[in-house]
């Protein structure tokens, strides 16, 4: 018995000691913490291949989960028609207080069988704003009368690629992988995109502010229509708000980072970036300087949405090519608490849509993420997410269902209701089960 206690005492030292060893302070930075990020419900486990011929396939209006580590190259497949435009995303989610570094980023390419791209795009830390926060970018195969490569059906790959600088913390980055699909034409339309459009800044929001704390992902991003709003961000924290745009309108964003009441500076303090329906990347501004005393920035002004939007040449313009929720990121530098404090910020964003919506392109098949909704107009006022919508259909569900049961319960009470009358004015001398058996049939058919 005292052996057993010896050995239980040692077994006890060295748990400890090994629980010690994994709490020293520059391991345990080193580990960072996990984002708060809520990935998408039901979203299916994949892994990412290092080869094409061992490539999974990513199904079209599906959402995957994978990880990536520092210098890593995952490729994944698509089977595609000859009319349908494909768009692909990958959402990169770094620990917290994770070190990375300018020149850190994530890129999504979609090649043909030959190797060669269809398109690719990067995201990446600023030189002003190098701290770990939520990235996205997309690639994508579209459809096009002048185009003289990927139009065939048939395999494509994904190719999700990760660039780290060895001074950055070498910890896997967790992935959200998207795949949608935009049908094509009904007839061509337009293929040369605006050159010209109102860049004004806009009247100011009126109606005063609105409290409307954000999410913290693409799925639960909190709706916005146009208006003054406030929030309170932390340090080291990404609020994600999405606006329906619609065919024709024009987003003009702008960040506030209210006065802390402190001294000091910090460089690149807020990052805003702004995603379109398919999480690709619009715009993003990572440069404010913060002192203490309130700071803004804003967006670039943008092309109103329109389908030829695809066709222009201009970084983050030719982006604004469909129609649906766009979404915001915006992150507060840890180094803000580290100068100014260790507490909640206040965050004002101002957000102009301005334009009449206009009809769509005239889609061959159903417009699907690509479109503004009634319902979406409604999230967007009552300030829902994905994960809100989900919930008020599911209650709406329930709720249905409930007087579905009332109305089939009250309607099995009013038939044995009638079954108790006739019992009761049946003829003497005549049982219960013989009045079921003349009504209902005979006993196995109840």
């Amino acid at each position: 018995m005292k052996r057993r206690r010896s050995r239980g005492r040692v077994a006890l030292a060295g748990m400890a000691a090994i629980c010690a060893v994994a709490a020293l302070p520059g391991q345990a930075e080193a580990a960072g913490e996990p984002s708060p990020y809520v990935f998408q419900p039901g979203a299916v486990r994949i892994i990412g291949a290092a080869t094409t011929s061992d490539a999974e396939r990513l199904d079209a209006g599906s959402t995957y989960r994978d990880s990536i580590r520092p210098g890593g190259k995952l490729i994944y497949r698509l089977d595609l028609d000859a009319k349908t435009n494909a768009y692909v995303s990958a959402v990169a989610v770094p620990k917290l207080n994770t070190k990375v570094a300018y020149g850190d980023k994530i890129k999504v390419s979609v090649q043909n069988r030959e190797g060669n791209d269809c398109s690719s795009n990067d995201a990446g830390f600023g030189v002003s704003g190098e701290f770990a926060r939520p990235l996205a970018a997309y690639a994508y195969r579209v459809i096009g009368k002048d185009a003289y490569s990927c139009q065939e059906a048939g395999p494509y790959f994904v190719v999700v690629e990760r660039t780290s600088k060895d001074t950055s913390t070498p910890e896997p980055w967790d992935l959200e992988i998207r795949h949608v699909s935009e049908p094509g034409l009904r007839e061509a339309g337009p293929s040369e995109a605006p050159s010209v459009w109102p860049s004004a800044s806009p009247e100011p929001v009126g109606d005063g502010p609105r409290v409307r704390e954000g999410g913290t992902s693409f799925y639960d991003a909190t709706g916005l229509t146009q208006g003054e709003w406030t929030a309170r961000i932390e340090p080291g924290a990404s609020l994600f708000y999405r606006v329906p745009v619609d065919w024709g309108q024009q987003l003009f964003v702008s960040a506030d980072l209210g006065s802390s009441g402190g001294t000091g500076f910090v460089s690149g303090a807020v990052a805003v970036s702004l995603y379109n329906p398919a999480r690709g990347l619009v715009d993003s501004r990572d440069s404010m300087s913060y002192d203490g005393k309130q700071k803004t920035t804003a967006l670039e002004p943008l092309p109103p949405v329109a389908y030829e939007n695809r066709f222009g040449s201009g970084s983050g313009d030719s982006d604004m090519r469909f129609a649906g929720w766009y979404y915001l990121r915006v992150s507060l530098n840890p180094q803000v608490g580290e100068v100014f404090g260790e507490k909640p910020y206040g965050l004002t964003l101002r957000v102009n849509v301005k334009g009449r919506a206009e009809s769509g392109p005239g889609y061959a098949g159903p417009a699907g993420d690509f479109t503004v909704t009634p319902e979406k107009l409604d999230d967007a006022t009552n300030g829902q997410s994905s994960e809100d919508a989900a919930r008020s259909d599911r209650m709406a569900l329930v709720a249905a269902s409930g007087i579905g049961a009332g109305t089939v319960l009250l309607v099995g009470l009013g038939a044995w209701t009638l079954l108790a009358r006739r019992r009761v004015g049946r003829a003497p001398g005549q049982g219960a089960e013989d009045v079921r058996t003349r009504e209902y049939g005979p006993p196995s058919a109840w």
